[in-house]
């Protein structure tokens, strides 16, 4: 009778061993992602001429490994001007994306910079390099962009898109310096992760070997633009997405140090989620900060997630470059 019950039990010992071991694996997935390790102070460029040496050495890394189109932007009036801007364009992008909008805004009088992020801007638009991207190269990037930035004008915005506005509003929080944090079409989540996923996904793929995956998988490398990378590596996402989970647990905890915030949004965006945006706004606002104000495109406009690069199929930038460049200049 004994061994029956044993030959019984058997098979719901076994049931219970599988589930204790997926509970322990998504109590383990849905820990808050390690911290981001000690970052290197700012060292912001002491005048024009030191802010040039800085680009100078930033010019001469770019080898011929990279894409002409991709390459360091900077539009000079010759001078240290009241305003300067820098823009990060989005992971897998490079500074081609933003010139048609800096040349706007050049000829308002800023100084511009548009330099291409870690691992971006290769011409082998297949590379393997950009699975390498962590969240503290990402912020040690923005930090030196700004630093650079503080030689160049009076007065210095920084405008980010996708995760380079996850970058923005990195810096928003870090940086007093900032005169203005623009963030667009932040990627504090993506429509494909449900919310509740999303601290087990990036966690499961810092786990797991990197993968790669089309950004369409039906034009593949056929997307456009024809200088942006076809693919995004799961490791490179998930690095983005745990800055972006900084970014967020720091906002509900202390208010952000830049003087001025924009945040911008898409209604009819299908690539990223709103929701953690709007919640980052929530903390913001929650921590007494008043200089902070938002914009989002009517989902009615149909634009891209990405509305920045005139290079995307069914892009509308003589809607959205005017009105981005009435809502940077006004917060000011």
């Amino acid at each position: 009778m004994n061994k029956r019950l044993s030959r019984l039990w058997r098979p719901v010992r076994v049931l219970l061993i599988l589930l204790g071991v997926l509970f322990a694996a998504i109590l383990l997935l849905s820990f808050p992602p390690n911290p981001l390790r000690q970052l290197a102070a700012p060292n912001p460029a002491t005048g024009y001429a030191a802010a040039l040496q800085r680009i100078a050495a930033l010019r001469a890394v770019e080898g011929d490994e990279y894409n002409p189109a991709c390459r360091l932007k900077f539009m000079d009036h010759g001078w240290k001007t009241q305003r300067v801007i820098v823009f990060l364009h989005g992971y897998t992008n490079c500074p081609e994306q933003f010139r048609q909008l800096g040349e706007l805004f050049f000829e308002q009088g800023y100084n511009v910079l548009i330099t291409p992020q870690p691992h971006m801007g290769l011409a082998d638009r297949m590379n393997s390099a950009h699975e390498r991207l962590t969240s503290e190269e990402l912020a040690a990037y923005t930090n030196g962009v700004i630093d650079i930035a503080q030689g160049l004008g009076e007065h210095v915005s920084l405008v980010g898109l996708s995760g380079g506005g996850v970058m923005s509003a990195w810096a928003a929080q870090e940086r007093s310096d900032l005169d203005l944090a623009v963030v667009i079409a932040p990627s504090f989540g993506y429509t494909f992760i449900p919310g509740f996923l999303t601290v087990p996904t990036l966690n499961l793929f810092h786990r797991l070997p990197n993968f790669y995956q089309w950004w369409d998988p039906v034009q593949k490398l056929d997307i456009t633009p024809d200088y942006g990378y076809p693919r995004f590596a799961t490791r490179a996402l998930a690095d983005i997405l745990r800055l972006a989970y900084w970014v967020k647990e720091a906002a509900c905890q202390d208010a952000p140090a830049a003087e001025a915030i924009l945040v911008i949004t898409n209604a009819g965006d299908l690539a990223v989620d709103n929701a953690p945006t709007d919640k980052l706004v929530q903390c913001w606002r929650e921590q007494g900060y008043q200089p902070l104000s938002t914009y989002m495109f009517d989902a009615s406009l149909k634009l891209e997630h990405d509305l920045i690069d005139p290079s995307q199929q069914n892009q509308h930038i003589d809607i959205v470059y005017p009105q981005l460049v009435e809502l940077i200049t006004n917060a000011h």
